[in-house]
């Protein structure tokens, strides 16, 4: 499913319930993730100063895959630089 993202509180909203859906507490979750409970807590609640890769680290561990739409000229400008170095 398609789910349009506008701010942190979006995406905690979509990492919380995908962490509830799978029956997983959250201690469990950070735990088992490689993040700190706090943190976590820090992305459930949408917070604007989550670092990246630890953001990443938890949507992967979720099972949460991001994707990004953008406009033709946009992705035309990746080809031609190549976009190798985007996953």
């Amino acid at each position: 499913m398609n789910i349009p993202i506008s701010s942190g509180s979006a995406m905690g909203k979509i990492v919380r319930a995908s962490r509830k859906a799978q029956g997983i507490r959250q201690d469990d979750a950070a735990g088992s993730i490689g993040v700190s409970e706090n943190f976590l807590g820090k992305v459930e609640r949408g917070s604007e100063s989550v670092q990246w890769g630890k953001l990443f680290q938890v949507l992967e561990g979720l099972g949460i895959r991001v994707m990004v739409d953008v406009p033709e000229d946009v992705a035309a400008h990746l080809d031609a630089v190549g976009s190798k170095g985007l996953s």
